[in-house]
């Protein structure tokens, strides 16, 4: 790849007139060798399974193996049905999509992990829904994720993405900062806007443990997942209103990566700490051990 950080991955965009998302798309095609078309047919298969996992999510039934988690994506989704929701018709939309698709992992079901499967929820939740809000073509959609990998990339190389190694502001905030920047992208925001939608994600998740109850990616992380995507709308939004990220965004990874770093082991995926340690998380690791 010819970027390094967010910084140069912006510069470079805007000196060749590009989207975060094209720009990505000619790199994947030079990195791998392949044309691109290939390149983007798979993408366009990736975003294909995200879209079936959020039908399966909200249509069917996913409780998870170990019976605590499922059912949460179609509860919200009755209740918007049923009466406006606080958060609005949009954002809510977008969470219960999150849940779906996460619950879909936790039950064992197909999905795309973006960055991993704990955090599987938080882009394809943010843009499937504002595709169907917008009218975008799947196209559209498709540069979007291309745009997101660029800045996962980016993150991955200077950071962490993985709650094992740096904490949940890892992979769930991550995640959010790829759907952040995403889509900004896709909405037309500048290439410099959408990095400043990843800084403004970043910040807000510093510090977040991660504290899988029984160990188990279930208990917090789907709910996590569903937050993580209102989130992204509000970063996305700020970014393309104009706020900015004072702190550099390249600058917010490396914080990430110095506060994930000094974090316990026992608030890194150990099931150590955290919500994993009270009362309840370990009565119901002492349950699932005993059947």
């Amino acid at each position: 790849m010819n970027f390094r950080t967010l910084k140069e991955l912006a510069e470079l965009a805007e000196a060749r007139s590009s989207t975060l998302g094209l720009l990505m798309l000619d790199e994947q095609c030079k990195e791998s060798g392949e044309d691109r078309d290939t390149v983007f047919q798979k993408m366009a298969d990736y975003y294909q399974i995200m879209k079936d996992a959020v039908k399966q999510g909200i249509r069917t039934d996913t409780t998870s193996k170990s019976g605590l988690t499922g059912g949460d994506a179609r509860r919200m989704m009755t209740y918007q049905e049923e009466s406006p929701s606080l958060l609005g018709e949009h954002a809510s939309l977008a969470m219960t999509y999150a849940l779906a698709v996460s619950e879909v992992n936790a039950s064992m079901g197909r999905i795309i992990a973006t960055p991993t499967a704990g955090s599987c929820g938080i882009i394809p939740g943010v843009l499937i829904s504002s595709q169907e809000r917008f009218g975008w073509s799947d196209e559209q959609m498709v540069h979007g994720l291309f745009a997101s990998g660029a800045i996962g990339y980016v993150i991955a190389n200077n950071s962490f993405i993985s709650g094992a190694e740096g904490g949940c502001q890892a992979e769930v905030g991550s995640a959010i900062g790829m759907a952040a920047g995403a889509l900004v992208d896709i909405r037309g925001g500048t290439p410099a806007q959408a990095i400043h939608a990843v800084g403004l994600a970043l910040k807000n998740t510093l510090g977040l443990i991660c504290d899988p109850v029984a160990g188990l990616v279930e208990i917090p992380c789907i709910v996590r997942n569903g937050f993580g995507s209102i989130t992204a709308l509000g970063a996305a939004d700020m970014a393309l209103a104009g706020v900015r990220s004072i702190i550099p965004s390249d600058e917010v990874v490396q914080v990430m990566l110095e506060v994930g770093s000094a974090m316990p082991e026992s608030l890194r995926e150990t099931a150590g700490g955290g919500l994993a340690q009270t009362p309840t998380g370990r009565q119901i690791t002492r349950d699932l051990l005993q059947r």
